[in-house]
Protein backbone atom coordinates (compact mmCIF):
# COMPACT_ATOMS: atom_id res chain seq x y z
CA UNK A 1 0.00 0.00 0.00
CA UNK A 2 1.09 3.86 -0.52
CA UNK A 3 2.11 5.72 2.14
CA UNK A 4 -0.69 8.55 2.59
CA UNK A 5 -0.07 11.58 5.17
CA UNK A 6 -4.11 11.42 5.59
CA UNK A 7 -4.33 7.91 6.34
CA UNK A 8 -1.56 7.88 8.63
CA UNK A 9 -3.11 10.71 10.73
CA UNK A 10 -6.55 8.94 10.75
CA UNK A 11 -4.93 6.21 12.27
CA UNK A 12 -2.10 7.51 14.55
CA UNK A 13 -4.96 9.58 16.14
CA UNK A 14 -7.56 7.11 16.46
CA UNK A 15 -4.31 5.09 18.14
CA UNK A 16 -4.07 7.93 20.51
CA UNK A 17 -7.85 8.55 21.05
CA UNK A 18 -7.87 5.15 21.91
CA UNK A 19 -5.30 4.85 24.43
CA UNK A 20 -7.25 7.98 26.42
CA UNK A 21 -10.57 5.68 25.96
CA UNK A 22 -12.25 2.50 25.47
CA UNK A 23 -14.40 3.87 22.77
CA UNK A 24 -13.23 5.67 19.83
CA UNK A 25 -16.25 7.87 18.38
CA UNK A 26 -16.31 9.64 14.74
CA UNK A 27 -16.48 13.14 16.20
CA UNK A 28 -13.50 12.71 18.28
CA UNK A 29 -11.53 12.20 15.66
CA UNK A 30 -13.20 15.04 13.38
CA UNK A 31 -12.08 17.24 16.76
CA UNK A 32 -9.00 15.49 17.08
CA UNK A 33 -7.85 15.69 13.35
CA UNK A 34 -9.77 19.18 12.94
CA UNK A 35 -11.72 17.66 9.96
CA UNK A 36 -15.75 17.91 9.19
CA UNK A 37 -17.23 14.15 10.45
CA UNK A 38 -18.39 13.54 7.12
CA UNK A 39 -14.73 13.54 6.36
CA UNK A 40 -14.33 11.10 9.16
CA UNK A 41 -16.83 9.16 7.87
CA UNK A 42 -14.94 8.57 4.73
CA UNK A 43 -11.71 7.95 6.12
CA UNK A 44 -13.13 5.36 8.14
CA UNK A 45 -15.14 3.63 5.35
CA UNK A 46 -11.39 3.75 3.18
CA UNK A 47 -9.42 2.90 6.49
CA UNK A 48 -12.32 -0.21 7.13
CA UNK A 49 -11.71 -1.07 3.28
CA UNK A 50 -8.05 -1.24 3.77
CA UNK A 51 -8.45 -3.81 6.54
CA UNK A 52 -7.09 -0.58 8.82
CA UNK A 53 -10.27 -0.13 11.18
CA UNK A 54 -13.71 -1.60 12.00
CA UNK A 55 -16.90 -0.22 13.14
CA UNK A 56 -19.53 -1.42 15.18
CA UNK A 57 -21.87 1.98 14.56
CA UNK A 58 -20.92 3.92 17.00
CA UNK A 59 -16.99 3.61 17.72
CA UNK A 60 -13.89 2.95 15.84
CA UNK A 61 -11.56 0.13 16.41
CA UNK A 62 -7.82 -0.35 14.99
CA UNK A 63 -7.43 -3.94 13.87
CA UNK A 64 -4.49 -5.74 15.02
CA UNK A 65 -2.89 -4.52 11.25
CA UNK A 66 -4.07 -1.18 11.97
CA UNK A 67 -2.68 -1.08 15.53
CA UNK A 68 0.95 -1.90 13.97
CA UNK A 69 0.86 0.45 11.66
CA UNK A 70 -0.06 3.48 13.67
CA UNK A 71 2.21 2.60 16.34
CA UNK A 72 4.44 2.64 13.81
CA UNK A 73 3.60 6.05 12.57
CA UNK A 74 3.70 7.23 16.17
CA UNK A 75 6.92 5.89 16.80
CA UNK A 76 8.39 7.66 13.82
CA UNK A 77 6.56 11.00 15.21
CA UNK A 78 8.19 10.53 18.66
CA UNK A 79 11.50 9.81 17.86
CA UNK A 80 11.62 12.90 15.26
CA UNK A 81 9.80 15.38 17.72
CA UNK A 82 12.88 14.03 20.19
CA UNK A 83 15.09 14.63 17.67
CA UNK A 84 14.24 17.96 16.57
CA UNK A 85 14.29 19.07 20.48
CA UNK A 86 17.30 17.86 20.99
CA UNK A 87 18.60 20.20 17.70
CA UNK A 88 17.27 23.00 20.08
CA UNK A 89 13.70 23.44 17.91
CA UNK A 90 11.28 24.75 20.64
CA UNK A 91 8.73 22.15 21.31
CA UNK A 92 5.33 23.40 19.50
CA UNK A 93 7.86 23.66 16.18
CA UNK A 94 8.79 20.43 16.94
CA UNK A 95 5.83 18.89 17.35
CA UNK A 96 4.43 20.18 14.14
CA UNK A 97 7.93 19.52 12.29
CA UNK A 98 7.53 16.19 13.43
CA UNK A 99 3.62 15.99 12.46
CA UNK A 100 4.85 16.49 8.66
CA UNK A 101 8.17 14.82 8.61
CA UNK A 102 6.86 10.98 9.83
CA UNK A 103 5.38 10.85 6.65
CA UNK A 104 8.07 12.02 3.92
CA UNK A 105 11.37 10.92 5.34
CA UNK A 106 12.62 7.40 4.08
CA UNK A 107 12.98 4.41 5.96
CA UNK A 108 17.06 4.96 5.88
CA UNK A 109 17.04 8.65 6.87
CA UNK A 110 14.59 7.40 10.24
CA UNK A 111 16.71 4.42 11.16
CA UNK A 112 20.10 6.67 10.65
CA UNK A 113 18.06 9.65 13.32
CA UNK A 114 17.04 6.73 15.57
CA UNK A 115 21.09 5.09 15.81
CA UNK A 116 21.90 8.92 16.59
CA UNK A 117 19.48 9.22 19.01
CA UNK A 118 20.52 5.77 20.61
CA UNK A 119 23.95 6.90 20.90
CA UNK A 120 23.09 10.27 22.20
CA UNK A 121 21.43 8.26 25.48
CA UNK A 122 24.65 5.71 25.74
CA UNK A 123 27.07 8.41 26.13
Amino acid sequence: MERSKSIEDYLENILLLSRESDYVHRVDVARKVGVSQPAVQKAVKILTASGFVECDGMHIYLTKKGAEYAERIYERHCTLREFLTRLGVNQRDAEADACEMEHVISEATYSAIKEYLKTCVEQ
